[in-house]
């Protein structure tokens, strides 16, 4: 019953699906200069970089065009790396820039952006993350928004933390109404939602083959000022790190 009246009332206060996550904040401009600061393409000069999550390609371009003497895209989904292969061709690096689902490539850096919140194994993925990088390279990861942020659902923010107020079930069902490809948990739908927090991310790292180099907990601009160590999970925006091997 209280399933049912969660879904009228998302029903209600929505005419539809919307995208909670800042997908289009950096049109127009740099996603990576925007997320990793500009002295980033100083760090891939000359490089092999794998980028983790790379969907439709961009940042893996991006990063061919300015200076990485090689990238490696890596995506689970096939439809994204075909759209990736076809925009590094019409770039004119698809020489230096390619894409798969897995490689055995060793990499000088990993690069991964925005997408440990959508990894179905985020534990995995840094284990293999491990296995692909040189001894002495890095990972540089940026992400969010984290589970706790006010459009932490991505699809699901109807409005800020509507996630955390609606159950799973309730927020599937009334998905159903505009989707119809059968997901029946957050992890299931296009792209997936693997819940991860500040804090989890933090334990993940704790628990894998890294250690962090930096951490940084980039606060939303609305709340820079209540942005603290207690109510962290609810006010970061971005989580940006740099990871280095365990020596």
């Amino acid at each position: 019953m209280l399933t049912n009246f969660q879904t009228r009332i998302l029903k209600t206060i929505s005419s539809g699906g919307r995208d909670g996550s800042a997908g289009c904040v950096h049109q127009g401009k740099s996603k990576l200069a925007a997320l990793m600061g500009d002295e980033f393409f100083t760090t891939i000069a000359g490089k092999v970089v794998l980028d983790f999550g790379c969907g439709e390609g961009a940042e893996a371009i991006e990063m061919a065009q300015r200076g990485a003497s090689r990238v490696i895209g890596i995506d689970i989904r096939e439809d994204v790396l075909q759209v990736a292969k076809a925009r590094a061709l019409d770039a004119r690096v698809q020489d230096t820039c390619v894409f798969a689902t897995s490689t055995k490539e060793l990499a000088d850096l990993v690069v991964s952006v925005d997408a440990f919140e959508h990894f179905a194994d985020p534990a995995e993925i840094l284990r293999i993350m491990n296995t692909l990088l040189r001894p002495s390279g890095e990972v540089l990861i940026s992400f969010g928004p984290t589970w706790y942020h006010p459009l932490g659902g991505h699809l699901f923010s109807v409005f800020p933390w509507a996630h955390l107020i609606f159950s799973e079930e309730a927020l599937i069902r009334w998905r159903s109404t505009f989707k119809t490809d059968g997901a029946t948990r957050f992890g299931e739908v296009a792209g997936g939602l693997n819940q991860i927090s500040v804090a989890k991310f933090e334990a993940l790292v704790a628990a894998s083959p890294f250690k962090f180099a930096a951490l940084e907990l980039v606060p939303i601009k609305r709340l820079r000022r209540l942005h603290n160590s207690l109510t962290r999970e609810f006010t970061t925006a971005v989580v940006r790190c740099r990871l280095v091997k365990r020596s």
